[in-house]
């Protein structure tokens, strides 16, 4: 749960992203669903819930690795399998296993309570964020298919060209041999 905690503290310094708000809901449903299936017993599924996350959280998280690294086939093979195994598990396996257990079988032994309509409600909060994502993760697929994929869906282009230019203004400023913060042309105070 602390992991988590430390996930949403952590987003709100992290580069913002078209899906700031979806990653905040995402870390708030999380941790009530972690919260809540501790306190009412739900232990099983919130821990299937928890390893249908974590499977593909794993590639994605190795696949930033390597890109970073430079290592572009391996990241692309590792994109490739999240892409996969992201669908398999949160828009077939959640959905019909872990949602339809949640929602139909507790009725039959148990009269509905609170718990169960809000443990149910988060889980459908989970799965619309599921679809967002895989909107996202496919538009990525396409551009990755017709190469023209340049950097992660979720940026925002006026953010990718203030980086740019940021980076070509300090580029300037090497070559100029000013990594001092001088231009070509300014005297220094030792100049003088």
């Amino acid at each position: 749960m602390s992991f988590y905690c430390s996930l949403l503290f952590s987003v709100a310094f992290d580069v913002k992203r078209k899906d700031f708000k979806e990653q905040i809901i995402h870390h708030v449903a999380t941790l009530n669903l972690l919260a809540f299936s501790w306190c009412c017993n739900y232990i099983r599924v919130g821990t299937l819930v928890m390893l249908i996350h974590d499977a593909s959280d794993v590639l994605l998280e190795s696949a930033k690795m390597f890109n970073y690294a430079g290592f572009t086939t391996i990241c692309n093979s590792l994109f490739v399998l999240f892409t996969i195994v992201f669908i398999i598990t949160r828009l077939v396996i959640f959905p019909f296993w872990i949602i339809h257990c949640t929602w139909f079988y507790p009725v039959l032994f148990f009269p509905p309570f609170f718990g169960y309509y809000f443990f149910n409600a988060m889980l459908i909060v989970l799965q619309m964020l599921h679809i967002f994502w895989t909107y996202l993760i496919l538009r990525m697929v396409k551009k990755f298919i017709f190469g023209n994929m340049v950097g992660d869906e979720r940026s925002d282009h006026e953010e990718e060209e203030e980086e740019e230019t940021s980076q070509e203004e300090g580029d300037q400023r090497m070559r100029n041999g000013s990594a001092t913060g001088r231009y070509l042309g300014q005297k220094s105070q030792r100049d003088h």
